[in-house]
């Protein structure tokens, strides 16, 4: 029982920075909160902890691709504010 408490509180902690990173997404916050909770519904019903721990993974690689994404968006902003195309 003590193993599925930690599992849980890893899965909110998971859910909590998933939905503050889902914020900024490009299709809207409403959007990816909607599609966070439907996924997160779809999975409640999990109880092995190996399948939890599998789950739980996924999501924190889903965090670092969407840290990446905001990362790259900045940049290109970056480069196009301070940075001239060197075409012309």
């Amino acid at each position: 029982m003590k193993m599925a408490n930690s599992l849980r509180g890893e899965v909110l902690a998971l859910y909590k920075n998933l939905l503050y990173l889902g914020r900024d997404y490009p299709k809207g916050a409403d959007y990816f909160k909607r599609r966070l909770k439907n996924v997160f519904l779809k999975n409640k019903d999990v109880k092995d902890p190996e399948k939890i721990k599998e789950l739980i993974a996924r999501g924190e690689f889903v965090m670092k691709e969407l840290e990446a994404l905001y990362f790259l968006r900045k940049y290109r902003a970056m480069k196009q504010r301070y940075y001239s195309d060197t075409n012309n």
